[in-house]
């Protein structure tokens, strides 16, 4: 099979009506991977499976720089993010948020902070009638990940910034109204996180008011490029806000952890232990089982071969990651939600469980930030078994068609008491 050669319609206008299930239907229609097709204009091949995966973290094979389409750099990850670069450029970036985000003992500080949060808000959600989990949980994250930064904010400024940094990721796949929402919650968080930085490198906050040394905002601030070059200002302000804004794209996980508590209501007790080995497979199971990312992509750094594709430079290399997630061959039953799956931890193999991407993280594109996400996760979900709520009825219905998706009325409880923490 040679794409140069192969024309397809543009699946384009499929991708964003089926959402999750675009990737799943068109390999089912064609008996499997890889599969040529055409998408957002141009020549593309869609990948699926573990192999597929290794040679998509493979810049040999793929780059991502111009890949991604202007509109996702636009709301979610912000111009000149370490997303956006290959090589030497990225490795050096990589290496600064590899720092910041996998260092075990920063990463605990955040999870304690963001339990300590939790613990205060969940006893002022006892004196209401009504507790949205999703917009809750994201307060909650804002300010706890906003302190550990390295910029604390006030208890009236937190209603803003959390729903700017849900809107970010909710608004990057779609057009329309959500879309805008995230183009100016980004532009709003950039401009006010880049007087910060102005502050920094001014010494206008001292390391006790703010910017503590080892914070992320002073590492961001004062970090120097390849060749000693400091990052410019709107760069600068761009990467503290990726390490900030996908914090609180817990709040997505953490809802599908109450739906999951809701329909398999078994697993609550082995979740209230505190058990860290069961909350943390308990953790992998809702990235695995529940829907956030549908694909990734990324362009053919030259003429490739993938199985019996041949695959001409510039090429848009479409990995499936839904469907990935939810493949029998590597998940024995995998519609079943069974944290026992991964009573040993995650699997050896870096490019089995891919939610926040495959290979190392430190030397690849695989989110560094994924210790944070398991490490909140973890956290937030044994406070959530511990909490005595009802669900009244609503909508839990999680449609595939958008992206991202969650709950349809992000999970309403009536809670009736909260432990002391």
């Amino acid at each position: 099979m040679d794409l140069r050669e192969t024309l397809r319609p543009d699946a384009t206008l499929s991708a964003l009506t089926q959402g999750y299930a675009w990737i799943p239907d068109l390999l089912r229609r064609e008996g499997g991977a890889p599969v040529p097709t055409r998408f957002l204009g141009r020549r593309a091949i869609v990948l699926h499976g573990v192999d597929a995966a290794r040679f998509f973290y493979d810049e040999r094979h793929v780059v991502r720089r111009a890949a991604l389409p202007g509109p996702v750099v636009d709301t979610l990850f912000g111009r000149g993010a370490v997303h956006t670069l290959d090589g030497e450029s990225h490795r050096v970036r990589k290496a600064l948020l590899v720092s910041l985000l996998k260092d075990e003992a920063a990463v605990g500080s955040l999870a304690e902070s963001a339990g300590t949060e939790w613990d205060l808000a969940s006893r002022s959600w006892a004196a209401s009638t009504r507790t949205e989990l999703f917009s809750e949980t994201a307060r909650v994250i804002t300010r706890a990940v906003c302190s550990w930064a390295g910029m604390p904010i006030g208890d009236d400024e937190v209603p803003a910034v959390a729903d700017d940094l849900v809107a970010m990721a909710d608004g990057f796949a779609t057009a329309g109204p959500r879309h805008w929402r995230a183009r100016q919650a980004r532009a709003r968080q950039e401009a006010r996180i880049a007087e910060l930085i102005e502050a920094v490198r001014g010494d206008a906050v001292p390391d006790e008011d703010g910017a503590p040394r080892g914070s992320a905002l002073r590492a961001v601030a004062l970090h120097q490029e390849a060749g000693g070059r400091p990052l410019d200002t709107h760069t600068a302000a761009v990467e503290v806000l990726n390490i900030v804004r996908p914090t609180a794209a817990v709040a997505w996980y953490l809802t599908f952890a109450a739906h999951a508590l809701h329909r398999w209501p078994q697993h609550r007790d082995a979740l209230r232990t505190g058990d860290p080995a069961y909350a943390e497979a308990f953790a992998h199971e809702v990235r695995r089982f529940y829907p956030f990312v549908p694909f990734l992509a990324g362009l053919a750094a030259a003429d490739v071969r993938y199985e019996d594709a041949e695959i001409a430079a510039g090429t848009l290399i479409v990995l499936d990651v839904y469907g990935h997630q939810h493949d029998p061959a590597l998940w024995p039953h995998p519609y079943a939600f069974d944290p026992a799956r991964f009573a040993a931890g995650p699997p050896a193999d870096p490019y089995a469980l891919i939610p926040q991407g495959g290979g190392d993280a430190a030397t690849g594109h695989r989110c560094p930030g994924e210790d944070v996400t398991i490490a909140l996760l973890a956290t937030l979900a044994v406070r959530l078994a511990r909490l005595e709520y009802e669900v009244p009825p609503q909508d839990l219905s999680i449609p595939l068609s958008r992206v991202p998706t969650r709950p349809a009325d992000g999970f309403v409880i009536n809670v009736r008491s909260a432990p002391e923490g």
